[in-house]
């Protein structure tokens, strides 16, 4: 790994080293946002959990209590974050109980998972660090914003009424508006389209494994945030954050700026 100014993580790729040649010709941070807003055509696409908030553990520790519950053992963390993390819930459940359970049983499965994780998260509710300011600038340079998660309504809303970005997202799609979940680009796509932006000129934050595979799928840039994995297990990715303090319009800027000369 490489690190740039401000504690940016860049991955030591082709493309990570022409985007560090061409930093030095990008406004410093704090510079002026009307001259970015003239010339930005690119959207940024977020998932929600371990992106927008730092919920993962608790997610986690819900479908512990759901394995223990129900004899399927212990759950680890690499087999929660390798193939659990970033899916969507009912897919999970149908996968692990559908054997055992019809219909109505596995929906109901479904909600007792996220009462487990609601009454667990509901106290420590906030975003990632710097989120808020970072959506603002994003928004006062015109860039173009979706949410595209795999969370069920439910826990959208869960989140969003405790947390004043929703108005920040122009499109949010949810996980009942796609056939085809992560790591399937379906979600990414469908949230670009509706964005009316190409695929290519748009950068995803993402926190999962799944996640990112969907959005390399898809054809777009991706900034992986370490809430669930280390910087070196996030890849391929375009960038690595630890959060939004430091990340500006700028920055994201270099990404497009040899795809949009």
């Amino acid at each position: 790994m490489e690190a740039t100014k401000q504690g940016l993580t860049l991955n030591p790729s082709a493309k990570e080293k022409d985007l560090k040649n061409n930093a030095a010709q990008v406004s410093p941070a704090g510079g002026d946002l009307n001259r970015v807003q003239s010339h930005v055509q690119f959207a940024a696409i977020f998932d929600m959990d371990g992106t927008l908030i730092d919920n993962t553990p608790y997610h986690f520790k819900s479908w512990q209590a759901l394995f223990k519950k129900y004899g399927r053992g212990q759950l680890t963390r690499q087999t929660y974050y390798t193939e659990i993390s970033g899916v969507p819930v009912m897919e999970t459940i149908r996968r692990l109980f559908g054997s055992d359970h019809d219909e109505a049983g596995l929906r109901a499965l479904l909600n007792e998972k996220e009462e487990y994780y609601r009454q667990a998260y509901a106290p420590f509710v906030a975003p990632v660090n710097g989120l808020e300011n970072f959506l603002t600038e994003l928004k006062d340079a015109g860039v173009k914003m979706a949410m595209a998660t795999s969370a069920t309504i439910q826990d959208i809303n869960f989140i969003l009424d405790r947390i004043p970005i929703r108005n920040n997202f122009e499109v949010i799609i949810n996980s009942t508006m796609v056939s085809k979940p992560k790591p399937d680009p379906q979600i990414f796509l469908k949230a670009s389209g509706r964005l009316g932006r190409k695929p290519a000129d748009c950068v995803v934050f993402e926190d999962s494994l799944a996640g990112i595979r969907a959005a390399n799928s898809a054809g777009m840039k991706v900034a992986g945030i370490t809430t669930g994995h280390t910087a070196d297990e996030l890849h391929p990715v375009d960038l690595v954050i630890t959060d939004y303090t430091d990340l500006t319009v700028q920055k994201l800027a270099t990404l497009f700026k040899e795809h949009q000369k």
